[in-house]
This record gives structure tokens, sequence and C-alpha cells, in this order.
């Protein structure tokens, strides 16, 4: 059965009060932008609910695109038919067999827009079950728990008929939560953290820190590849990309080994706070997990934190590596995040870091090198990317790509 339109519900939104409009307007915003490579498609964003006129689309794809959008509760694909009960009765009758097992039981539920239409709501759903028990042996009514609920809606252009309920991504619309900043390494955690920053509706930009030549193209490509998985959930999504060779290398240089990791992380901190307020944005996100490794401890984090007043936010920092692999998998990035491609934070790592760095010798290790000028280096050198759902930057490398898996 080939869908005309999807009927799609919202989440949290009908909680928002006087600030659902925007909501709603944010949400058709995202759905339009996920959508682009559905040309004919249509959106429209209404108080109750939003509506994906398909035009002649692939339904399948357009479900499983939509499925990836924060603010959708539940997607109802659904049929345009005319406003004729032989039609509707023959639309309706044909969906109940192709989902009618043996023992099954159906429900029709009608709401009626058009209210010049000839029958009335219970008219339409008495004559609608009648015809669907006659015409299928074995079949029973249930009004309460039925197996197949068919939902018609008569409204002013046609009648709509749908009877498959599909499960959205739940959460915000991506965007109505602020914009803050993401520390993209290209390990399975920040991808996931990206993910639940944006589940709550935060519009997130990518910032990565790459190191030519320690760091390959391959490596920049998968953090890009990475961020257009991503971008399924906002619809583009930009990513900064920041040159830290000439920071890794003098720090590796003038700094004691065992505060190389604590003193690069400040670095990045710093620099990723700074990108952020140009921008606007109002926090620094990262995939660091407390206790994970040696620069995720509390003194760590502590030692860190000291060169920001800006809000370092940790949605992964109570969960353990298992919980962590299993959303990556789930949002579709794990087999990406786990090729063996170096990036910056595996580099120049001292075979003892730190794990309980002392805050008064971070900062006067610090002071060993051009913090202001390494800044503004690395920041007037940056390069950003917009990065759409869909988008290949590691196809040119296919072959090594497969052999990798």
């Amino acid at each position: 059965m080939h869908y005309t339109e999807i009927m799609v519900r919202y989440g949290e939104l009908s909680t928002k009060g006087k600030n659902k409009r925007d909501f709603i307007r944010q949400l058709g915003r995202n759905v339009r932008a996920v959508l682009h490579q559905f040309p004919t498609v249509e959106v429209k964003a209404q108080r109750d609910r939003l509506h994906v006129d398909l035009n002649g689309e692939d339904d399948q794809k357009v479900i499983s695109t939509l499925q990836g959008v924060f603010g959708i509760e539940t997607l109802y694909p659904s049929i345009k038919v005319e406003k004729d009960m032989d039609v509707i009765k023959e639309t309706a009758l044909q969906m109940a067999k192709e989902q009618y097992r043996s023992g099954n039981t159906f429900k029709i539920n009608t709401r009626r827009q058009d209210k010049h239409f000839e029958y009335h709501t219970n008219q339409i759903n008495n004559m609608l079950g009648d015809y669907v028990l006659e015409n299928i042996d074995g079949i029973s009514v249930d009004v309460k728990n039925p197996d197949i609920a068919i939902r018609v809606e008569v409204r002013m252009n046609g009648a709509y008929l749908s009877s498959e309920t599909i499960h959205g991504a739940g959460g915000l619309p991506v965007g109505t939560g602020g914009r803050a900043t993401m520390m993209l390494s290209g390990g399975i955690d920040s991808p996931v953290a990206t993910y639940l920053a944006m589940k709550r509706g935060v519009k997130i930009d990518m910032i990565h820190f790459y190191s030519p030549p320690y760091t390959s193209e391959q490596a920049l490509n998968k953090a890009k590849q990475l961020t257009s998985i991503l971008a399924k959930y906002s619809g583009n999504i930009q990513f900064i990309q920041v040159p830290f060779t000439e920071v890794q290398e003098t720090i590796k240089e003038k700094v004691p080994e065992g505060y190389l990791m604590t003193i690069q992380r400040r670095m990045m901190l710093r620099i990723a706070a700074e990108i952020t307020k140009s921008r606007h944005c109002g926090g620094v996100f990262t995939g660091e997990s407390l206790g994970q490794v040696a620069s995720q401890t509390l003194e760590s984090m502590l030692a860190i934190n000291d060169v920001t007043s800006m809000p370092v936010l940790r949605p992964l920092v109570s969960m353990d590596k298992t919980e962590i692999i299993k959303i990556s998998k789930q949002i579709g990035t794990y087999d990406l995040s786990i090729l063996p491609y170096e990036d910056c934070c595996t580099i120049f790592t001292p075979p003892a870091p730190k794990t309980k760095p002392n805050l008064q010798r971070s900062r006067e290790f610090e002071n060993y090198i051009d913090v202001e000028g390494l800044m503004k280096k690395a920041v007037d050198n940056i390069q950003i990317t917009d990065i759409k759902p869909g988008e290949e930057f590691l196809n040119q490398d296919a072959d090594v790509f497969a052999e990798l898996l």
C-alpha cells in the first residue's frame, strides 16, 4: 500500500503552552531541512499536528527520515481518497486485510472536519465497521484495545485513512533549546553526547581539532562523516575544523610529560570556548564520562574547566561504556567511530599521564607556552563546512573503508 501523506503528532510540544507556536514553527523548519532530498514533498506545520504531503515521493524513505527528527512522537502514514463512502469502505477494508492475522480485533475511529459531509462520525464508524466485519472472516471489534486501529479523517479536501502507528524520536525540536558547540573527537562518545544534546532541542555546531601530518585526511573525513549521520536529527550542522598541530608540538616541547594531556585539554577548551562565544552559543558540550580515561577524573575536569566560565556540559558523565556503545549502535555511529583513524587526543599521549593533576601546577606549566598567540593562530585559521544529512566524505576511500571494517 502506497501512502500519500504522513501525519505527524507532536511529543513534548503539547506541554509548551504559549511557546508551543515557536516550537511547532521550528519543527516545521527542521522537517523541511531533513527532507531536502525529496523535492516534491510539502510540509504543513499546524497547531495540533504536522502534515507531510508526499506528492509521489517514496513513502518508506520519507518515513525512515522522519523517524530521526526530534520533536516527533508518532507518525501516521495515510492515504488520501475521494469523499465517497464506497471508496472509503474499500480503502479501509484493504488496510484491515493487509494487517489482519487470525483472531485479530479492530476498531474504526473517525474525525470529521468537513461538517457538511453527508454522514456524521458515528455513522461512518458503523458503516466501515460493518463492511470490514462482512468481508474478513474471524475478525471482531474491540474499541478499547484493538489489534488494528483504522483512523479516518474527513477533511475539506478529501478523506484520509491510516492504520499504522510508527514511533518517532521524541524529544524537542533541535533549535528550541538554544545553541551550543560540541567538541567532536571521532570516537564513540562525542557523537552520542551530540545526539543526547540535540534530543533536548540544542542546536549543535561541531568543533573538531586536527593536527596534520600527525592526523590524516581520512581522520578528518571520518569526523565529517559522523557529523553527516548526526545531521539527520536537525537538517544540517556547521562543522568547524581547528588546526592544532602547532599547539600540540609546542606543548610537547615545553610542558612536563605528565601534564601534556592536561595542558592540551586546557588549550582545546580555551579555543572551543572562544569559538563558542564568537558564534553566540551558550555552552560547550563534550563526550566525557567520569573516570573513563585519565583526563576524565574529577581532578582533571577541575583543572581543565578552570580556563573558562562558560558552561561545559557532559551528557555522558554518569554513563558507563556499555550504555554509550548501545546508543551509538542505535543511532548508527558505532561502526564509523571504531575505525582506527588517529585523532588529536591520541597523539603525543604520555605513558603515564596525571590522573589527578594539580590545578596550581597546571596554571604554572601553561605559562611555559604562548597561550594567547597559539589560540589566535588556531582561531584565525578555522575552516567551516555546512554538512547536511546523507553527504559522503569517506566514499572516496571505499576500498580502505571496507577493509578496516
